[in-house]
């Protein structure tokens, strides 16, 4: 297993705070810096990659390692605990020499799910891209086995679902880049837990989908120019994808009950990717698409995200009619891991949260987008020091877009320590609201959720 932050290897993505951890920990009675608001009874957890065994520095892409997810659990302005436990697959039970992992595996894959973990449906889901199915995880992160909805999802998901806080179905656009090479497939999943709703969608090459958009109106799917290359697959690159220079760059707007036929495809500026802030619908029929945007993607850096561009916060608008689309640039410095009020998702919406990230430095501040006024606030978490996805926390009862919190996990490269961090959204003058040590680093990882404890 790859041993500590300083191991030397070629890979930056297997060096400093992106090497993994050794040990599952369980740890109680956290200290407690400043004052946790009583209001937060729940846990926060955030899912990321974390090799098992040692891997080659050469080929190894950053979005590969073993799912390894990080959980505090916060009750009456106590941190009760932290624990992280790797997520169970067909891969980690072969290191341990334990019997596979309960659930249908549809494709027979042996990597599991590291990107992105949450709740639905009173169940507790691991989740990832490209074919994975969800694995369900207890309370205490202990993995229970894979869950393809109760038996109800035919084949791939994806560790990028919207949940429609009107509704409360989720909706998510998923590939199966070795299974399925000529479409991807939009999912519907009732409040059950079930799906509810399947549509094919065609493209013309095997597109790297990593999110999706909804609007009131709209699915929204993301065809992009990082494409597999058969190439890369053939030399044995677990992650096979690459930038094309020919493919072009489109979005496909298909209403909500609609199909594959109904969809409305646009041209939009050639790039990638990988999130959405937000997207909604204006009175006058057009569609807003808020987007951290790469120029470039996958071209020269064949290991992760970071090497060829970094992305900057732009806005898209579309007509759906002339096919047109305004380009405004919201932020034209990094912004990564936009986040949002759930309960706008999909919805006309003012504050953006994202991550600052710079892969060269420990300095990743967290911002805050006034999307109404233009005006842009920065966190400084302090030299060395990275915070990652800031996740919003509405306040109960409150009425104001921002009155609430921003959690986030921050590793402080100084010590090569990590803290669970509590900012006042409304107000990040008022500086840390509370900080809650952990037991051990929490390397650079992808994506989470703050899962409240059932009322």
């Amino acid at each position: 297993m790859s041993a500590t932050s300083e191991a030397p290897s070629a890979n930056r993505y297997l060096v400093g705070n992106y090497a993994p951890v050794t040990e599952e920990v369980t740890a109680t009675d956290l200290e407690v810096i400043g004052e946790l608001p009583r209001e937060l009874n729940g846990r926060y957890l955030r899912n990321g990659p974390n090799p098992i065994e040692p891997v080659d520095p050469a080929t190894h892409h950053w979005f590969i390692g073993d799912g390894m997810v990080h959980g505090i659990r916060l009750r009456e302005g106590r941190a009760e605990w932290y624990r992280n436990r790797y997520v169970g697959s067909s891969h980690v039970s072969q290191v341990r020499d334990t019997p596979d992992i309960a659930g249908r595996n549809w494709n027979n894959s042996t990597g599991g799910p590291n990107t992105n973990v949450g709740s639905f449906a009173g169940t507790t889901w691991a989740m990832v891209e490209a074919g994975g199915c969800p694995v369900e995880l207890t309370y205490e992160l202990e993995t229970v086995g894979r869950n393809d909805f109760f038996g109800t999802l035919p084949g791939a998901f994806t560790a990028h679902p919207k949940i429609d806080p009107t509704t409360g179905e989720m909706h998510a656009i998923v590939y199966a880049w070795a299974e399925w090479m000529d479409h991807v497939q939009y999912v519907r999943v009732g409040k059950d837990g079930r799906v509810n709703r399947t549509v094919d969608i065609p493209l013309p090459g095997m597109s790297m989908v990593h999110d999706m958009s909804i609007t009131d109106r709209y699915v929204v799917v993301y065809d992009q120019p990082v494409l597999v290359d058969f190439d890369l697959a053939f030399s044995g690159r677990s992650f096979p994808f690459r930038w094309s220079d020919d493919y072009g760059n489109r979005v496909g707007l298909m209403p909500r009950d609609g199909t594959a036929a109904d969809i409305v495809w646009v041209d939009v500026p050639v790039g990638y990717v990988f999130h959405p802030l937000n997207s909604y619908d204006t009175p006058d029929g057009k569609v807003v698409l808020d987007v951290c945007f790469y120029d470039v993607m996958m071209r020269h850096d064949m290991n992760g995200p970071f090497g060829d561009s970094l992305p900057k916060l732009v806005r898209w608008e579309i007509d759906p009619t002339t096919k047109r689309v305004g380009v405004t640039t919201i932020d034209d410095t990094p912004n990564e891991f936009p986040r949002h009020r759930v309960a706008l998702t999909g919805k006309s919406y003012r504050f953006g949260y994202c991550a600052q990230p710079d892969p060269d430095s420990m300095h990743w501040p967290t911002l805050k987008h006034d999307l109404r006024t233009g005006k842009r606030e920065m966190f400084d978490h302090g030299p060395g020091r990275a915070a990652g996805e800031p996740v919003f926390v509405a306040r109960p009862g409150g009425t104001d877009e921002d009155d609430g919190w921003l959690v986030t996990f921050v590793h402080d490269g100084n010590t090569d320590s990590a803290e669970f961090a509590v900012l006042d959204a409304r107000d990040f003058g008022r500086g840390y609201v509370a900080q809650v040590k952990l037991p051990q680093r929490v390397p650079f990882g992808f994506h989470g959720n703050w899962c409240p404890d059932p009322k």
